[in-house]
């Protein structure tokens, strides 16, 4: 009986060091939000975050790792692309991770909590690929491990609770008894709330305004008690996981790039360090595009619109790499509206038994797969890829986030997109048989809500 693999280097192994073909035929399926569906409904809790006011609790999906220490920020200085020089307690970023070749392995937020004491809270890429460093690298910085809850049993050291809308600052004002705190964009301050002295960051996902909450876990259920209440009078709707997974791809973020680390030099111990069962080892690839090298599908900061986060005013893994790509032509970060008649058409071939039966459209979002990539096309010349298809009430149509190459990133373009997998699918539990079609899609440079 052969052993089970340990780590990410011996799963690789067993598939013969093919990336590619284990993504696709992974096990396991779409990126869990640990809440209930649905509080109401997906589509009054979409529209909450446009028309009134919406309540996210990240609290339970993502990964939160503490890092504390001397040596903290020749840590995360060496390891971002984004510049520390104005950075302190208090403060927060979107850190940007590359590989040494420039490609990235993930983002997520770093929070300033004390002299030289982070959290960096997000998908475990750039968690992971801090941690791994701090362990292995001469720095003296501690690391604290929160993950996510559905790997420990449901206990996390802290909430985190997003209230978004044209509503909020009237909901947080009653919540706090006064008026709203002086905090700027991506700054840190302190609230009271139900009685209990807890954090707030100036951070929106919805892009409507409002505040992130967080503190220890065993104020949460008070704190969110007390936001449900205050909510009341201003038309609060608590997002289920169905709605909130909508909301990364209709505000303009790809939450989750392909993690650029199974290729590249000097990544050989990273891979012998993350274990078999983590989130790199199985998250699952899926979408019509199809390449035979993992590295068709590694992205630059500048595909997922990060290029205004790469400074060189420090050294940092993959400085060099991208000096070099800083001035070539790169993709477009862009939405792309589906077409009605086509989306009509797909839905109309699970009905009756005639015909082909093309892959299913979940509403309102179609979560398959951990990273999706479907191949855009014009005249049958590939100009770009797609990932996270959904559909809002507030843009009333299924549209998706797409990496487009510069050249064709105009507005109102018209372009096709390939939607389903080759050969009836893959072998993945969340993918049923089906046969590829087309989708006529039209580009948008903004973000479509009407």
């Amino acid at each position: 009986m052969t052993d089970s693999p340990k780590t990410l280097s011996d799963k690789l192994s067993s598939w013969n060091n093919d990336p590619v073909a284990m993504l696709r035929e992974s096990q396991c399926g779409p990126y869990i939000f640990p809440i209930d569906p649905e509080f109401s409904n997906w589509y009054d809790e979409q529209a909450s975050w446009h028309e009134s006011v919406v309540l996210f609790d990240l609290s339970r999906h993502m990964t939160d790792i503490y890092f504390e220490g001397p040596d903290l920020m020749k840590l995360l200085s060496s390891l971002a692309v984004n510049s520390f020089e104005n950075f302190a307690p208090g403060k927060a970023k979107q850190m940007v991770c590359c590989n040494p070749d420039g490609y990235v392995i993930g983002d997520a937020i770093l929070f300033g909590l004390a002299e030289n004491k982070v959290n960096i809270s997000g998908r475990p890429s750039v968690p992971n690929w801090v941690a791994y460093h701090a362990e292995t690298g001469d720095y003296d910085v501690s690391v604290t491990r929160d993950i996510r809850s559905v790997e420990q049993d449901g206990q996390r050291m802290t909430f985190r609770y997003q209230v978004q809308g044209p509503n909020s600052s009237d909901l947080l004002r009653d919540l706090f008894g006064g008026e709203l705190p002086d905090i700027k964009f991506f700054n840190i301050g302190e609230v009271t709330v139900a009685g209990h002295s807890i954090k707030a960051l100036n951070h929106g996902m919805s892009r409507n305004g409002g505040l992130e909450l967080f503190g220890p876990a065993e104020f949460g259920k008070d704190v969110r008690d007390a936001i449900l209440e205050a909510g009341k009078a201003y038309g609060l709707r608590a997002a289920g996981a169905r709605a909130y997974s909508t909301v990364s791809p209709e505000s303009g973020w790809i939450p989750s790039p392909m993690p650029a680390i199974f290729t590249g030099e000097g990544m050989d111990a990273y891979r012998d360090w993350l274990a078999a069962d983590g989130f790199e080892a199985n998250a699952s690839l899926g979408g019509s595009y199809y390449a035979e090298t993992i590295e068709d599908y590694y992205q630059t900061p500048w595909d997922l619109g990060y290029g205004r986060h790469v400074k060189f005013d420090h050294d940092f893994i993959g400085r060099e790499a991208l000096e070099k790509l800083a001035d070539q032509a790169h993709r477009e970060k862009v939405w792309l509206v589906w077409n009605s008649e086509d989306i009509q058409r797909i839905l109309a071939s699970q009905f009756g038994f005639e015909g082909p039966r093309y892959k299913r459209l979940e509403f309102p979002g179609a979560q398959y797969s951990t990273l999706p990539f479907d191949e855009v096309l014009l005249d049958g010349k590939l100009v770009g890829l797609s990932t996270y298809n959904c559909y809002t009430a507030n843009v009333r149509e299924v549209f998706s986030l797409a990496m487009v190459d510069a050249e064709y990133a105009v507005d109102g373009a018209e372009y096709v997109l390939t939607w389903g997998e080759q050969n009836g699918g893959s072998s993945k539990p969340t993918v049923e048989r089906h046969e590829q079609t087309s989708v006529r899609v039209t580009l948008h440079t903004q973000r479509p809500v009407k």
